[in-house]
């Protein structure tokens, strides 16, 4: 028989992230899955989304490979969400951030 868990909206905290790294991969994951969104919407190559954003076509790689681990989105890394927020600007999306209380 098999046991099924429902997840919660973070898979990085289902996996056992603590709860501040899981945020942060979480946030970074949303962003980088918009922006693969937006570079295939235009029909670019990797070539050409690394020159739009002025990045390395290695970068690109990884961001539409999906590439995130627990260091990804630390600032410094490959794609810190500063750097995903500046790349989700030049691509002319907005970004609504909305914080709420916990349920207690």
């Amino acid at each position: 028989m098999t046991n099924i868990t429902k997840g919660s909206s973070n898979i990085f905290a289902d996996l056992g992230f603590d709860e501040p790294e899981a945020i942060n991969l979480k946030i970074c994951a949303d962003l980088m899955l918009d922006l693969r969104r937006f570079i295939q919407s235009q029909k670019w190559t990797q070539a050409e989304a690394a020159l739009f954003f002025g990045e390395t076509q290695p970068r690109i790689s990884n961001l539409m490979n999906g590439d995130i681990d627990s260091y990804a989105c630390a600032e410094g890394d490959r794609f810190a969400i500063d750097k995903l927020v500046q790349m989700v600007s030049l691509a002319g999306m907005d970004i609504h951030v909305l914080v709420t209380p916990k349920a207690s």
